[in-house]
């Protein structure tokens, strides 16, 4: 059977910030009627780099697709919720939290009535006891719509992403459909952040670009930072930073360029002797590619690359879920 090429399905993206799912779903074939954001430097990202997409900004407890040409049985509602209800940081307050859209988007799925839905969180939704109980409505309600589903938990680097990332994902379709679904197996071989990043820290002359690349020599930690309610454009917390440290990078803040030609390179004098990274290259470990441009200011434009979903993962995920439609 020959693979899915590229607008063989059509999907319905929400909370699509950046675009790191609906660039990974493109790839595996899925073309996007509409894609939905509240954030309005989340659509200008997506609107600068794919112009042809259909982007709304809208709150999605508002959006009945319904209402909309092409969004009534589409073949994948797709998108990650916001991760903060669920997350220790975000109080996890679950679905009192205000923030919250896990319900919104099953409520989506029962006006769409997609053919597949696919949404990503972080792993303690699917492993908390705190959520029993929004495990047993998603589970619950989907069933009633006639899905069958299946929720893991994959591991980005799995599929050659230079971060150690978990998301938990849920994956439904029609029951026919289903029983030809299998989840992703990547092979383990992620880049280490030196190997990515190397060319970029050279690219104004920085001449110790080579030795920094050596001491870069694991995948990164966990990009956070995306909350709009906590912190700025830096790299996470205490510990993390202490990870980011043991790489050669100052976790401080974020650059607004890569190191010139003179910038001293001394690991021993601790974060003032390392280098921070730009936002450019926080994406690159993420997993956009290079050409991919992420619009606003500093700390808008790393918040939206800290909430993405690595596109190599949406890719895997999407290529099962097409295979799994074609029958």
């Amino acid at each position: 059977m020959s693979p899915p090429r590229e607008g063989d399905f059509r999907s319905l993206e929400i909370c699509a910030g950046a675009g790191g799912q609906a660039l990974g779903l493109e790839r595996a074939g899925f073309s996007p009627v509409m894609l939905i954001d509240d954030d309005a430097q989340a659509c200008a990202t997506l609107r600068v780099n794919r112009p042809n997409w259909r982007v709304l900004q809208a709150d999605l407890k508002d959006f009945v697709g319904s209402e909309h040409d092409g969004v009534p049985d589409v073949d994948l509602l797709s998108g990650g919720v916001p991760s903060a209800p669920y997350s220790v940081a975000g109080k996890q307050q679950g679905t009192a939290d205000d923030r919250d859209l896990l319900r919104a988007s099953i409520f989506l799925a029962m006006d769409v009535r997609p053919r597949a839905i696919m949404i990503e969180n972080i792993p303690t939704l699917l492993t908390s006891s705190k959520f029993i109980g929004t495990r047993n409505f998603v589970e619950e309600e989907l069933r009633h719509l006639g899905y069958r589903l299946d929720w893991q938990i994959l591991e980005a680097q799995d599929f050659g992403v230079p971060q150690t990332r978990r998301s938990s994902i849920i994956v439904a379709m029609r029951p026919a459909d289903f029983a030809r679904f299998t989840w992703p197996e990547g092979d383990g071989n992620a880049p280490t952040v030196g190997q990515v990043l190397r060319d970029s820290m050279a690219s104004r002359g920085w001449v110790a670009a080579d030795e920094w690349a050596e001491i870069a020599n694991r995948v990164a930690p966990t990009i956070v930072g995306g909350s709009k309610k906590h912190g700025g454009a830096d790299l996470g917390p205490s510990r993390t930073k202490r990870s980011w440290m043991e790489l050669g990078v100052d976790g401080s803040g974020l650059a607004d360029n890569v190191p010139g030609p003179d910038f001293p390179f001394k690991p021993e004098l601790g974060r003032q002797g390392l280098p921070k990274l730009t936002v450019p290259q926080v994406a690159r470990i993420q997993g956009f590619p290079p050409e991919w441009i992420i619009t606003g200011r500093k700390t808008s434009s790393y918040r939206q690359v800290a909430q993405s979903f690595p596109p190599p993962v949406a890719t895997a995920l999407g290529r099962q879920i097409a295979l799994a439609l074609v029958g």
